[in-house]
C-alpha cells in the first residue's frame, strides 16, 4: 500500500513554478523547481565532531565540521577519478575505520524499496576505485564492521567480497526467482514490513546473519505487459508479454522464513530454532552489540503476538526474553524503533502498552525496568541512547497531533529537555556521540529550515534556509492551511485543514475538494510546508480541505485501533460527516463537492461516495484497493484479520458491495502493470458498478505501476483530474 504517512500526490506535487504569479499544472507537477531543499546524504564521522554531505548532484562527498558548520575538505570528487563507469553516487557508506568508501550507481527500481545497482570500493589509503564485483548487477551491498569484506545480494543469492584478496565467495547457491530468496525480502515484507535489506553483519564481522525465504508455496500474480512507448517493450509489440510474481493475498500462503547464520572462517550455514510453527512471521533480526547473540523477532499470522529470541549464532539454539501482546495489532513501527543499547545489558521497546506509544527499558532476560516516557500522546521516533550522559531522544507529537517536537530523558527521568524551539514539524540528526545534532523544521508558513547544533541546544549555523525559495515565493499570493476541528454526529472531533480561495470571500460560495489518505496510522493534517496541486486548485477558486479520519495517527492507541475488523467503514463514515460539516460554512457551495485520493485513499474516495448520498457530488479514485480480498496477507489480516474469521468484514466494507448506493460521478484511474493495488480492484469495481446500472467515467495506464508515472503520464493525468473537476463543479 502506499506508504501510510504520505500520498503520491503530494510527493509529485510539492513544487511550485511562477508563471505571470499564476500557478500551472506543470509547476506543481513535471518541473519541480521551486521543491524544498535539505540536505542530503548526511553521514556523522566517527570522530562525532565532524560529518559528510552528498553534493553538486552526487559527484562529490564533502566533509564538514560540527562545531564551526564549516567545510573542511572535499573528500572525494567524481570529476578528479579517471574512471568513465562512475559519474555520479546515489548513495555511499564509509567502512569503520573511514578509509574506505562504498559507493553506488546506477540505481534500477524494482518494487517500492529493492533496487538493483552497481557498486564501487574507493580506497583512501592507496587512492584506487575499483569495482565491487564484474558478475553482474548488485543488491544492498554493505562492509563488514572491520571494513575487510562487502557483503552483497546478486539474482537471490548472498555474496562476500574479500576486499584484501580481491576474491568473491558465494554464501548460498539455491536463490532462484519466484522460489527462493536468500538475503533479502520476498515483495510483502518489502512493503508491508517496510525493508529492504534480509541480512546483518555480525559486529565482530565472524558472521553473517541472513533471511531466507521459499516462496514456492506463494500464489503467483500475473500482468499482462503490452508494448507502450515510454519505455517501448518492442518484445510485446504484437502478443502482450506477462510478468509473473509471488503474491501472498489475504488468507492465502506466504513464503516459509527461516534464519541462518553464515561463518566466515569456516563457511558453514546454521540454521537458528524459530520453533515448529511455519505459518508465522520473522520480520527483523539485529545482533547485540557484542555479538553474542542474535535477536529474532517471531510474529504469528494475526500479528498481535510479537516475541523476541536470542539466538546462539554458532549453535542454532534460541531462548524466548520478551512477548508483546496486543487485543488487535502490533504496528511495524515497534519494529522500526526497538534497540539494543550499547551496555549488552537492556534494550529499548516502542510500546502501547499504556493507550499511547510510549518507550520502555528492559533487561536482557525480559524484565520491565521502567518506562521511560509518559503522558497522554504518541512517541513518535526513537533516535538513540547516549551512554555517556545516559539520555534517550526522541521524537513525539507531545503539544497537539499535527506537530512534531525533539526531546532528551534521563535515565532516572529526573531530566527532561525540549530541543526543539519552533512549532511546527522538527526532526533530528545525532551525530555519533551526541555532541551535536541537525534539526530539520518547517510549518505550513517556512519551508525546510536545516540547523546545526550542540547538544546543549546552542545553534552553530544555519545550513539550509530554502531563501531562494522563499525569494521566489514572496511576491506570490498564494492560500495558506488554515487547520479547524469539529465534532461529528457521534461526539468525534476530527482535525482538519483547509485552503480557500485567492481573494476569498466570506460571502461567495465555493466548490469544494476534499483531499484524503485516511490510512491506518496515517496522518495528513500536519503543520508541515507544502505548495502543491492542492495550491493550483485554490488558485483555480476551489476550497481544499483534508480531514483526518478515525483510524490515523498521533491520537493514541483507540483512536487509531477502532477501525480495526472494518477497515473503510468509519474513516468514510467520517469523510461524510466532514462533508456535512463543510457544507454547513456560509462560503461553501454545498452542491459543489467533491472527494479524491490514491491508494487508500481512493478506496475512501470510492466508500464515501457510495455512502454520501446527494452530500458528494463527485469522486476520483486512483489505483484503489476495492476489496480487501484482493490486498496482502501482511497489510490486510493485521488490520483486518483473516478473511475465514472475518468474512462480513471484508464483504461489508467493499466499494464492490456498496457500489449500487452511488449517486455521484466517479473518475476511476490505475495502472494496468500496478504491483501493489492490482488492476483487479480497478476491474472488478467497474464490473459492479456496470451491473448496478451506475455511470461512470475510467481511465486505464498502460503498463504503469502504483505511481502512474513515465513520459508524458503525469502531465496527462493531472491534466484529466483538472477537466473532471471542471466539468463536476465549476
Amino acid at each position: 500500500m502506499l506508504k501510510r504517512y504520505c500520498l503520491f500526490f503530494l510527493v509529485m506535487a510539492a513544487t511550485l513554478g511562477l508563471q505571470a504569479q499564476q500557478l500551472t499544472l506543470d509547476d506543481v507537477v513535471i518541473k519541480r523547481s521551486y521543491s524544498q531543499k535539505a540536505v542530503y546524504g548526511l553521514t556523522s564521522l566517527n570522530d562525532g565532531l565532524n560529518y559528510t554531505t552528498l553534493e553538486n548532484m552526487g559527484r562529490e562527498i564533502v566533509k564538514y565540521s560540527y562545531k564551526t558548520g564549516e567545510k573542511v575538505a572535499t573528500l572525494l570528487d567524481l570529476t578528479t577519478l579517471k574512471n568513465d563507469s562512475l559519474k555520479s553516487i546515489s548513495d555511499y557508506q564509509f567502512s569503520s575505520d573511514e578509509t574506505k568508501l562504498l559507493l553506488m550507481t546506477d540505481r534500477k527500481p524494482i518494487y517500492r524499496r529493492s533496487f538493483t545497482a552497481n557498486y564501487f570500493v574507493y580506497n583512501f589509503v592507496t587512492k584506487t576505485l575499483s569495482r565491487l564485483s564484474n558478475g553482474g548487477e548488485q543488491q544492498m551491498a554493505t562492509f563488514s564492521p572491520d571494513g575487510e569484506r562487502v557483503a552483497f545480494v546478486r539474482k537471490n543469492n548472498l555474496f562476500v567480497k574479500s576486499l584484501r584478496f580481491g576474491t568473491e565467495r558465494q554464501v548460498t547457491i539455491d536463490g532462484a526467482f519466484n522460489k527462493i530468496i536468500n538475503g533479502i525480502p520476498d515483495w510483502v515484507y518489502e512493503e508491508e514490513f517496510e525493508f529492504n535489506k534480509g541480512y546483518e553483519w555480525s559486529p565482530d564481522s565472524k558472521q553473517l546473519a541472513y533471511m531466507k525465504f521459499n516462496e514456492e508455496q506463494v500464489p503467483v500474480y500475473s500482468m499482462p505487459m503490452y508494448k507502450g512507448l515510454a519505455p517501448e517493450l518492442k518484445e510485446n509489440a504484437v502478443y502482450p508479454g506477462e510478468y509473473s510474481f509471488k503474491y501472498p493475498k489475504a488468507g492465502e500462503k506466504n513464503s516459509l522464513v527461516q534464519i541462518w547464520t553464515y561463518d566466515i572462517k569456516s563457511g558453514h550455514n546454521m540454521l537458528m530454532d524459530t520453533g515448529k510453527e511455519t505459518d508465522i512471521y520473522l520480520p527483523k533480526i539485529a545482533w547485540t552489540n557484542s555479538g553474542t547473540d542474535l535477536g529474532i523477532f517471531r510474529m504469528n499470522r494475526l500479528q498481535n503476538r510479537l516475541e523476541l529470541l536470542l539466538a546462539n549464532p554458532y549453535t542454532g539454539d534460541t531462548r524466548l526474553i520478551y512477548t508483546e501482546k496486543n487485543s488487535r495489532y502490533i504496528e511495524t513501527d515497534f519494529l522500526d524503533n526497538f534497540q539494543f543499547l550499547p551496555d549488552n545489558k537492556t534494550f529499548v521497546v516502542h510500546s502501547e502498552q499504556n493507550g499511547y506509544k510510549h518507550l520502555y527499558l528492559y533487561d536482557l532476560s525480559g524484565v520491565k525496568i521502567k518506562q521511560l516516557t509518559e503522558g497522554n500522546f504518541d512517541v513518535i521516533k526513537f533516535y538513540g541512547y547516549d551512554q555517556e550522559k545516559k539520555f534517550f531522544y526522541y521524537q513525539a507529537a507531545a503539544n497537539v497531533p499535527m506537530q512534531r517536537e525533539i526531546y532528551g530523558i534521563s535515565i532516572d527521568k529526573k531530566k527532561k529537555i525540549q530541543f526543539s524551539t519552533q512549532q511546527g514539524t522538527n526532526n533530528a540528526d545525532f551525530s555519533k556521540g551526541f555532541k551535536y545534532y541537525v534539526n530539520t523544521f518547517n510549518n505550513v508558513q517556512t519551508p525546510n529550515l536545516v540547523t546545526l547544533h550542540e547538544i546543549s541546544g546552542k545553534q552553530i549555523r544555519v545550513l539550509e534556509d530554502n531563501s531562494v525559495l522563499k525569494g521566489k515565493l514572496a511576491n506570490m499570493k498564494l492560500p495558506r492551511k488554515e487547520f479547524f476541528q469539529f465534532t461529528t454526529s457521534e461526539g468525534i472531533t476530527l482535525n482538519g485543514w483547509m485552503l480557500k480561495p485567492l481573494n476569498f470571500g466570506a460571502s461567495t460560495k465555493y466548490p469544494v475538494l476534499m483531499t484524503q489518505y485516511s490510512g491506518p496510522n496515517s496522518q495528513q493534517v500536519l503543520d508541515v510546508f507544502s505548495v502543491d496541486w492542492n495550491s493550483y486548485l485554490a488558485q483555480q477558486g476551489y476550497l481544499v480541505a483534508c480531514v483526518d479520519p478515525r483510524g490515523t495517527g498521533a491520537r493514541g492507541e483507540e483512536f487509531r485501533k477502532c477501525t480495526y475488523g472494518q477497515l473503510g467503514n468509519l474513516e468514510s463514515n467520517d469523510q461524510v460527516e466532514a462533508a456535512r460539516y463543510l457544507s454547513k460554512l456560509p462560503y461553501v457551495d454545498a452542491g459543489k463537492i467533491a472527494i479524491w485520493g490514491w491508494s487508500y485513499g481512493g478506496f475512501i474516495s470510492s466508500m464515501t461516495l457510495c455512502k454520501g448520498g446527494d452530500l458528494i457530488r463527485a469522486a476520483i479514485a486512483v489505483a484503489p484497493v476495492i476489496s480487501h480480498y484482493f490486498y496482502d496477507t501482511v497489510y490486510t489480516e493485521r488490520y483486518m484479520g483473516m478473511p475465514s474469521q472475518n468474512p462480513e468484514g471484508y464483504k461489508q466494507n467493499s466499494p464492490i458491495t456498496l457500489a449500487p448506493g452511488i449517486k455521484g460521478n466517479l473518475l476511476l484511474v490505475a495502472g494496468t502493470a500496478d504491483d501493489n493495488v492490482h488492476y483487479q480492484n480497478t476491474i472488478e469495481f467497474a464490473e459492479a458498478m456496470v451491473q448496478a446500472g451506475i455511470q461512470f467515467r475510467m481511465m486505464s495506464y498502460n503498463n504503469r505501476n502504483h505511481g502512474i508515472r513515465g513520459g508524458n503520464t503525469t502531465k496527462h493525468l493531472y491534466t484529466m483530474f483538472d477537466e473532471f473537476l471542471k466539468e463536476n463543479l465549476k
